[in-house]
């Protein structure tokens, strides 16, 4: 599965997540709840911004990278337009994506932050971790280090096996 099938996902199934369950979360920034004005005030304007269409809707990401990206961290991308419930809001957070730098999110670290994964998956010699609360994880060849983290919306509880 790649990124962008990863994100498409999380786009589509936003509508059908109860309002109540919880999304993943890091920084102060909750998908589904934190929205334009809550992350610019925890960090600034961003180094750049996209706007594109996304499933018909006009969505906005923000990107912070270099000195504006959070400590630890190579780049931060925000992607704000959320279809939930049967409405697009335009202003919330959908999803965010943290690259970080070697060392700062190691399998360790994240077993211990986060738990044990829903799932793991194998991509290209990548093992990735999916998380019902809305984070997937993709690790370097080695599997020692977080290569890109997508914290997203809750997801549903997979079929029951028989």
């Amino acid at each position: 599965m790649t990124a962008r099938s990863v994100l498409a996902v999380l786009f589509l199934l936003a509508s059908l997540v109860p309002a109540s369950a919880r999304a993943a979360e890091w920084g102060g920034i909750t998908p589904g709840e934190s929205d334009v004005e809550s992350v610019r005030q925890r960090y600034g304007a961003p180094s750049r911004e996209q706007r594109e269409k996304v499933e018909g809707h006009d969505t906005l990401r923000w990107i912070y990278e270099g000195e504006k990206a959070p400590r630890g961290l190579s780049s931060m991308e925000v992607s704000f337009g959320l279809l939930a419930s049967g409405s697009y809001r335009p202003r919330t957070v959908r999803y965010f994506r943290l690259v970080p730098r070697a060392g700062i999110f190691t399998k360790e670290i994240v077993l211990t932050g986060w738990g044990e994964p829903s799932r793991v998956g194998k991509e290209k010699e990548q093992t990735i971790f999916f998380y019902q609360s809305g984070l997937v994880i993709y690790f370097d060849r080695e599997e020692l280090n977080a290569v890109s983290m997508v914290f997203g919306i809750p997801q549903p509880e997979p079929p029951a096996t028989r």
